[in-house]
């Protein structure tokens, strides 16, 4: 599956059928002693690391979620593609992605 945030496919020059718009989503959070942790770091300042983890970790599910949909309509790439967060509540973020579901004619 090729995921580009691009709204083309780049090379030869192919006709694409548009089979719409697919998504992923994943509402994360960390445990109490992490997140405890974590808000000790506010305190000394630098990268909070378990938030970091806990984001990477959510991107991936959520990216792999939209690429499950993708393939369920018969795509061969996902174009446009674009990610959205949100914190939900202390501790927890919610991750979504978005893009252009895609096949290649012929």
């Amino acid at each position: 599956m090729l995921l580009l945030n691009i709204d083309y496919v780049p090379g030869p020059a192919r006709e694409l059928e548009a089979l719409g718009i697919v998504k992923g989503s994943v509402v994360q959070c960390k445990s109490f002693g992490k997140d405890f942790m974590a808000g000790m770091k506010t305190f000394v300042g630098g990268e909070i690391e378990a938030y970091t983890a806990m984001l990477t970790e959510a991107r991936q599910l959520a990216t792999k979620r939209m690429v499950d949909e993708a393939e369920e309509l018969g795509a061969d790439a996902v174009l446009n593609i674009r990610y959205a967060s949100a914190s939900i509540m202390q501790g927890a973020a919610e991750i979504t992605v978005y893009g252009t579901a895609v096949r290649y004619k012929g």
